[in-house]
C-alpha cells in the first residue's frame, strides 16, 4: 500500500464522519423553532440552539478541512455519546436503539480519528510537513 492510500482513507473517513455534523447543523437553520421545541421537550434548555449549530457546522468544516482534528475529534466523541443519552435513551423503540448505537459508532470513529490525525490531505497535515 502506498503512502498515499492511507492518507486518501483519512480523508474519506473525515468526509463521511463531518457529513452528519454538517447536515444537521444546516438542517436546524430550515426550521429552528421545531429544533428548539425538541430540545426543550428532552431537557435540553432552547438557548442552546444556536451554539449547536454554530457548533455542528463549525466542527463539521473543522473535520472536513482536517483543522485541529485531534481536538475537534475529542470533543464530538464526547458531543456524540452525551446526545445519544439525552435524545435517544428510549432503546426500547427500535429506532431510537439504532440511533442510540449510531451515536456510539460516531463516538468511535471520532475516537480513532483523535488518535490517527488528519493524515497528508488536511491543515493539520500541511503544517506538520517542513
Amino acid at each position: 500500500m502506498s503512502n498515499a492510500s492511507p492518507s486518501l482513507a483519512y480523508l474519506i473517513a473525515r468526509i463521511l464522519l463531518m457529513a452528519l455534523f454538517l447536515v444537521s447543523g444546516l438542517g436546524k437553520l430550515a426550521d429552528p423553532a421545531a429544533t428548539q421545541g425538541y430540545m426543550e421537550a428532552m431537557g435540553v434548555p432552547g438557548i442552546l440552539l444556536w451554539p449547536t449549530i454554530a457548533f455542528e457546522i463549525g466542527s463539521g468544516l473543522c473535520i472536513l478541512l482536517g483543522l485541529q482534528t485531534r481536538m475537534v475529534s475529542i470533543v464530538l466523541a464526547a458531543f456524540s455519546l452525551v446526545t445519544a443519552v439525552i435524545f435517544h435513551h428510549n432503546i426500547g423503540d427500535p429506532t431510537q436503539q439504532i440511533m442510540f448505537l449510531k451515536n456510539l459508532g460516531l463516538a468511535g470513529g471520532f475516537l480513532l480519528l483523535a488518535c490517527t490525525g488528519a493524515g497528508r490531505y488536511s491543515v493539520d497535515g500541511r503544517r506538520r510537513q517542513p
